[in-house]
């Protein structure tokens, strides 16, 4: 279903912005009251039942109390239950709770409607706001040489900055997002006064994988893109399929100390240096670069990553 900008009530609708802002200002009790009013009047508004799960979720921590935790849980699965493509991100809580099953905390349908609703200001926010250096940092890793790549892929290519970054150096670009109005943005971007990207696709990356011809291209590219990823083995057992021998793929990730892949409350996944490796190694690559980084600034403080090169092997 598309997200849900309002519950069809006005009266509903006006307590959901009330329980909205005390969410904002921390009042979780407030929230959660507020929520529940909206819901006796629009009991089918998905987006009251996800912050009531929010507001329940804070009282439990505050109180250390297991059955506020467990109602937390029953609003965010009722809000599931009615978005069951979960455009609203419900799963992330979930997950977050324990409660996540085997379900991807991240859906498409979550990740295309975040980005939809964020192309227009995605730019100036995320240079400006954040400090994103994610597609320089792909470039200064790569190495000299090739000087040239025939093909590239920009995977999650957003609004075109990676591809802006590394056009210099390719023959044929192709981008892909999941999202059309990520997808429009980079459509009306020039080189030269050509298009920046030679072709533009829709759609998710392990299924654009899939679909593309075995060693096509030279090298493939993820900036800022696999935060969104739990499992990075999938992902790169499908950069490998793409990739002529020899042929590179460079990202960024988002970095921790931990085991394995950790969703933070920033919506993204954290991975660590042991978990890339395995991934890569599984996969059949090379790791040329596996290096500390910087990626961004988050409430004025840096988020560590990491810059990884990764090759195909001959085999």
């Amino acid at each position: 279903m598309a997200k849900q900008h309002s519950s069809g009530d006005l009266l509903a609708d006006r307590r959901y912005r009330y329980a909205e802002a005390c969410l904002a200002d921390g009042d979780h009790a407030g929230a959660a009251d507020l929520a529940e009013q909206a819901l006796e009047i629009a009991p089918r508004y998905a987006p009251a039942w996800l912050l009531l799960g929010r507001a329940r979720e804070g009282l439990a921590v505050q109180g250390d109390d297991p059955a506020l935790r467990a109602a937390a849980t029953r609003a965010y699965a009722c809000a599931l239950d009615i978005d069951p493509d979960d455009t609203l991100g419900v799963r992330a809580h979930l997950v977050r709770l324990g409660e996540g099953g085997n379900l991807p905390a991240l859906s498409p349908a979550y990740v295309r409607a975040l980005f939809d609703g964020y192309a227009p200001r995605f730019e100036r926010h995320l240079v400006d706001g954040l400090g994103y250096v994610g597609p320089q940092l792909v470039m200064n890793a790569l190495p000299p040489e090739p000087e040239r790549f025939d093909a590239a892929l920009d995977l999650g290519c957003g609004t075109g900055l990676m591809g802006a970054a590394i056009r210099e150096r390719v023959g044929h670009l192709t981008g892909v997002d999941l999202s059309p109005g990520m997808l429009a943005l980079a459509r009306a971007k020039t080189h030269h006064r050509r298009p920046l990207y030679d072709r533009l696709a829709e759609g998710d990356l392990a299924a654009f994988l899939a679909g593309e011809p075995p060693a096509s291209v030279e090298l493939c590219l993820a900036a800022d893109v696999l935060i969104y990823v739990a499992d990075l083995a999938p992902v790169l057992a499908g950069i490998v399929r793409v990739l002529r021998p020899g042929g590179l793929g460079a990202f960024t990730v988002q970095s921790h100390d931990g085991d394995g892949a950790v969703l933070g409350t920033d919506g993204r996944y954290a991975h660590t240096d042991s978990h890339i490796a395995a991934s890569a190694v599984q996969a059949g690559l090379e790791i040329l670069t596996l290096r500390l980084a910087d990626v961004r600034r988050e409430g004025g403080r840096p988020v560590p990553g990491r810059v990884v090169v990764l090759r195909r092997t001959a085999a």
